[in-house]
């Protein structure tokens, strides 16, 4: 097995260096700290591929990681600002672009009577499906993380929230473009051509300065939980077209798109719906993803809860146009059981079925607690009957099984 380390990639903003003096210059003073709150998590990851790669230097085998995770979390005196900082770290031991550093969070947040306010780097999530979230668009996915869409990168942002008895409206100012993130020459998740990030390529004409601007209405209406989104920017997914060297040379659009998010509560039913309308990708189109979850409380008079899942995917987008994707026509089949123990035991398990040809991914995804500061982590993602003509084609020889051993502090 290959135990050679490579030292992580730092890929900072401006935006980043100015906020971190902030943040500094508000944490000096810890005798001004009300609390300060030190905790986080260390991870031992291997990641085993069963089948040989598809192309040329791709890694077989194992691959092992170790990352790091701290929150420094503390509440100035008073009514004062909430300071925070998460930063993340990931060292790998087969690709390089997947060792890694990211601030997720830094930020500085208050609240004034019905108005809030945040100034730093900051995760935010929009969306109720399971799995597919098309309205959560503010932070950039770390694809190297994880094919699920669902680790993100830190955004610098001026967030400015107010709540009302009819809702609550946020507004977001989010300057400084992060880049999304790709597996290396050696690393697996793939395409045939390697990425090449120095031949990125933005709509923009201010390139990774851009200055994208978002907002986002909420409220609860009786059973119904309601969000309508708008964002306008640089698109968060990027178009791959072949370039210099025989490398993919990212192609950020600028984009406007407004997002719908609907979820209705009736008894054991989750009723789940998310839309969204964009142009900027030449032509424009309309997606979606609706669908519901079920859940059996109790099952066989144990603590044991069942849920049940269906979701149904449709994208219009011309993809000789716009960034490619998996959830054209596609059918989610899954079911979620939570054995509410003192270990809090869960498990997820799930397919995404292409309708118009079969295509399958499958996936698992389980955990339990070992006592108060371990936990282990079970996740396989499995690739079946995938024709060369699929969004999946480049991995189709990626299924594979990752274990985690997670520490928290």
């Amino acid at each position: 097995m290959n135990l050679t380390w490579h030292i992580p990639a730092f890929k900072t903003q401006p935006w980043a260096i100015l906020y971190l003096s902030i943040f500094m210059a508000l944490g000096v003073n810890q005798a001004a700290a009300e609390e300060v709150r030190v905790s986080g998590s260390t991870a031992l990851d291997l990641r085993w591929f069963p089948q040989p790669p598809g192309f040329s230097g791709q890694h077989s085998g194992i691959e092992t990681s170790a990352s790091l995770s701290p929150e420094f979390r503390y509440q100035v005196e008073g009514d004062g600002p909430q300071v925070v900082f998460v930063p993340f770290a990931r060292f790998s031991n087969r690709d390089a672009e997947r060792s890694h550093v990211d601030i997720r969070e830094a930020y500085v947040a208050d609240r004034l009577d019905e108005w809030d306010y945040l100034i730093g780097i900051n995760r935010v999530f929009w969306g109720v499906a399971e799995s597919r979230h098309l309205v959560n668009i503010i932070n950039q996915t770390d694809a190297i993380e994880d094919t699920d869409d669902e680790a993100k990168l830190g955004q610098f942002m001026v967030n400015v929230g107010l709540q009302k008895d009819w809702g609550r409206v946020d507004a977001f100012v989010l300057p400084g473009f992060r880049e999304r993130t790709f597996a290396g020459t050696n690393g697996r998740l793939r395409t045939g051509e390697v990425v090449d990030d120095s031949q990125a390529v933005f709509e923009s004409g201010a390139g990774t300065s851009h200055v994208d601007l978002a907002a986002r209405y909420s409220h609860y209406i009786g059973d119904w939980d309601v969000g309508a989104s708008f964002f306008h920017g640089l698109s968060r997914e990027a178009r791959l077209p072949v370039g210099a060297g025989n490398r993919r040379a990212p192609h950020y659009d600028l984009i406007t798109q407004a997002g719908l998010d609907l979820q209705y509560t009736m008894d054991e039913w989750l009723w789940k719906f998310e839309g969204i309308v964009r142009e900027g990708h030449d032509d424009p189109f309309g997606a979606m993803v609706g669908g519901f979850e079920y859940t059996i409380f109790q099952i066989s008079e144990s603590d044991a809860d069942l849920g049940l899942l269906a979701e149904l995917h449709w994208d219009g987008r011309k993809e000789a146009n716009a960034p490619s994707t998996v959830f054209n026509n596609d059918l989610f089949l899954g079911s979620r059981l939570a054995l509410n123990d003192v270990n809090d035991t869960q498990a997820l398990i799930g397919g995404l079925i292409d309708v118009e040809d079969g295509a399958m991914s499958l996936s698992l995804e389980a955990s339990t607690r070992l006592d108060d500061q371990w936990k282990v982590e079970l996740e396989a993602r499995v690739l079946t009957n995938i024709n060369e003509d699929n969004s999946l084609a480049a991995f189709e020889r990626d299924s594979f099984v990752n274990f985690s051993l997670i520490r928290y502090f």
